[in-house]
């Protein structure tokens, strides 16, 4: 590297060179700000996920469908009471009945959201189920979602 000081003629010339040095400095600050806060805007959903071969239950279980629209209208359907349009507080106190029983005699939840829904929706209606104690959870439907 070398530093221009000016020509040997004394004469009073503006300097053209851009100094880079205040320039690279404030890139690298910005770098590791950036490095550091990354980390910090990951988010992960902890599933419990089955472990090993488990045969079939003698008796099939109880299911309950879940229905996810568009545009966030989430319909109950199960063999005692049919179809249901349900807000977001039933759905918190249904799941809430499930998730006090033991895991072997919950219903299955089969949760078949709209293709075009918000993942924000379906999240939701997962969160609720996971914080009441739902375990046999599962997202039916999934061949509306690959790529053609």
């Amino acid at each position: 590297m070398a530093m221009s000081v000016g020509s040997g003629s004394g004469e009073n010339e503006v300097m053209v060179e851009m100094n880079t040095t205040p320039l690279i400095d404030v890139m690298l600050v910005l770098l590791v700000m950036l490095i550091i806060t990354l980390p910090i805007q990951t988010h992960a959903v902890k599933l419990d996920m089955p472990v090993g071969d488990h045969p079939p239950p003698p008796v099939p279980p109880e299911v309950v469908n879940i229905d996810v629209d568009f545009d966030g209208t989430i319909t109950w359907a199960d063999a005692n009471q049919g179809a249901q349009v349900v807000q977001v507080q039933d759905l918190i106190e249904r799941f809430h009945t499930i998730g006090q029983l033991p895991v072997e005699s919950q219903q299955e939840i089969h949760l078949k959201p709209n293709r075009i829904a918000k993942y924000a929706y379906v999240a939701q209606v997962l969160a609720v189920a996971q914080r009441n104690g739902v375990k046999k959870i599962g997202i039916v439907g999934n061949e509306a979602f690959l790529q053609q």
